[in-house]
């Protein structure tokens, strides 16, 4: 059996991470040949989310600093002090589809990093508003003309990546960049990126992205790491191995 870790960074998710965890297909994904486990990594929720995470059978961790970036990269860490061979991260907020996650796999055989396409996929009403589609395409443009490697949804939050690819990744993102340095990193150790639609809903809870700034930040991470491909020491550590426990 191989064994999949799947990341969930959460802050004040309570009603999404109960909802997201459970459809999880864990006896699918045991039939393939995969075992399951799901950690949740928490900005300092005050909502009960960590103790429904728990409850659901989650590993859960306490992230050190606030932001996204750091969440994950924290993640990125703790897998790779274990032996799990996969790692597949989604927000905890309901957009993404855990149902689809044996696609991420499946695609996986065949490439470094897998991303879900968003925009390319099957989208709910109101899942995304206008400014943010524009953005999100705006975007996407300016990273693939920048870098020269096919992307589809630059800040799609729905990653699969198989050991190798982790271990190569150099982050030092704080916020809501984490995606488009990622998609940088990938690009800069000539990793395989293969890309899959996929369906993206409405979220639960309070969205935490903002349009006009985060975008800016975004395209600023774009930027740099075309001029700085590897990023500078920055408060949570050198890239995404030493963030301090």
């Amino acid at each position: 059996m191989k064994r999949v870790t799947v990341l969930l960074p959460t802050l004040d998710e309570a009603e999404g991470i109960a909802e997201v965890v459970p459809r999880i297909p864990t006896a699918e994904l045991h039939s393939a040949g995969w075992e399951v486990e799901v950690l949740v990594v928490d900005g300092g929720s005050d909502d009960g989310t960590i103790e429904i995470a728990k409850n659901l059978g989650c590993e859960t961790m306490r992230q050190h600093g606030k932001g996204k970036g750091v969440a994950m990269r924290q993640g990125f860490a703790s897998f790779l002090r274990g032996e799990n061979d996969v790692l597949v991260m989604l927000d905890a907020d309901g957009t993404y589809h855990p149902e689809e996650l044996l696609r991420f796999l499946k695609a996986l055989r065949h490439a470094d990093v897998v991303v879900g396409d968003r925009l390319k996929g099957e989208m709910d009403p109101d899942a995304m508003t206008r400014v943010n589609y524009f953005g999100n395409h705006l975007l996407t443009w300016c990273a693939v003309s920048l870098y020269g490697v096919p992307m589809n949804d630059l800040c799609s939050g729905y990653w699969a990546f198989n050991r190798r690819s982790i271990a190569l990744l150099k982050l030092n993102s704080m916020r809501f960049e984490i995606e488009a340095e990622m998609y940088t990193s990938c690009t800069l150790e000539n990793l395989e990126m293969a890309h899959i639609p996929i369906r993206y809903s409405r979220r639960l809870g309070e969205a935490k992205l903002g349009s006009v700034k985060d975008g800016w930040n975004i395209l600023r991470k774009l930027l740099v790491r075309r001029i700085f491909p590897t990023p500078p020491r920055s408060t949570q550590g050198e890239g995404n191995l030493n963030i301090d426990q």
